[in-house]
């Protein structure tokens, strides 16, 4: 089943991304207090640690997730166009997962071809809508609703 690894936030666009041991998520603000979780389609971003290691095995360099600026990072799940409009169970937390995340030509600033390694099958992750507000803290199972 997978779990949930890691959790980051940023107060600000283009602040560095501090990870945190728990968060509050809700439905009015995503990730409390991460300064992009207003309501629609990219509230709270997700990343695959499998996707991830593809992604730094493919540029042959080890980067913290944290460079891709995602807020949770998942382990034991890929994501894949299948995967939109399922509901994530993370504690009491349910997101629903809208689209996939385009990698911005700020991953490039971050470190070189990052863009591109990041574009094919889903790497780059996802992003949710927050249907239920709560709590979650490392290592919560991630559970797929449906």
């Amino acid at each position: 089943m997978p779990i949930l690894k890691a959790i980051a936030i940023r107060e600000k666009s283009r602040a560095p991304m501090q990870e945190i041991q728990q968060v509050e998520i809700t439905a009015e603000n995503g990730l409390v207090p991460d300064f992009r979780g207003k309501p629609g389609k990219r509230q709270v971003t997700l990343l695959s640690a499998e996707s991830w290691q593809t992604v730094c095995d493919e540029l042959q360099v080890e980067l913290a997730w944290t460079t891709r600026r995602a807020n949770l990072f998942i382990e034991g799940h890929t994501f894949s166009a299948a995967d939109v409009d399922k509901i994530l169970n993370i504690g009491d937390v349910k997101l629903q997962i809208t689209i996939e995340t385009d990698p911005c030509h700020r991953m490039d600033e971050q470190h070189t071809g990052l863009t591109s390694a990041l574009t094919p099958d889903w790497r780059a992750g996802v992003c949710c809508r927050v249907l239920q507000g709560g709590m979650v803290k490392l290592g919560d199972k991630v559970d797929f609703a449906n």
